[in-house]
């Protein structure tokens, strides 16, 4: 658990830097929890109860239209926040799924508890807002992806931000990630330079 609580320490302080009594007060929150390979963490239509910090494994959040097309809007991996963060912070019922893609160690923090101290301690709500906002600038550069990008540019910038992810995640879910057919996906690592 300490190395662990270490690795949290050092993300938070890239966005904040925590006095040791506001670090002591958001590090009570968490606590240690597995999950084996495939596991749902939260379903849609349920109020997310956890903000994760993921410690070893692979996750993603995905979404199910009316029609069932399933679409896999992001990854988690170590060292990041997971979970399905607007349903946590908002405490609504998600629209979205998190599920581990491979056997799965994190941090966990009940989402009421975290609300709380957030509506307490003004330091923590500031590391918690500056977090939420880098949040929403990545989430902004990949909407001008998928509407502006082609299919290799798309893949090319996946690859740029993540050079390790093809061998963690599978194929199928990277290629849904970027938004084509798994068959092009494959014909995509063939011809690009990677």
């Amino acid at each position: 658990m300490k190395d662990a609580l270490l690795q949290l320490r050092q993300l938070v302080t890239k966005f904040q830097p925590l006095s040791d009594n506001d670090w002591e007060a958001f590090s009570s929150l968490w606590t240690e929890f597995s999950a084996k390979r495939k596991e749902q963490l939260t379903h849609a239509g349920e109020k997310e109860k956890y903000l994760y910090f993921v410690i070893e494994g692979i996750q993603r959040v995905y979404y199910f239209d009316e029609q069932q097309r399933e679409a896999t809007i992001v990854f988690t991996y170590p060292p990041s926040f997971g979970g399905v963060i607007d349903s946590c912070m908002l405490q609504q019922p998600s629209r979205y799924f998190y599920e581990t893609l491979t056997p799965s160690f994190f941090l966990r923090a009940s989402a009421v508890e975290l609300l709380n101290l957030i509506a307490t301690n003004s330091a923590i709500e500031t590391m918690v807002r500056k977090g939420i906002t880098g949040t929403l600038s990545g989430i902004m550069e990949r909407l001008v992806e998928l509407q502006c990008y082609s299919s290799e540019e798309r893949f090319k910038k996946l690859l740029q931000r993540s050079p390790h992810i093809l061998q963690l995640i599978p194929h199928k879910y990277l290629a849904n990630y970027i938004g084509i057919d798994a068959t092009n996906f494959s014909k995509l690592i063939n011809n690009v330079r990677i």
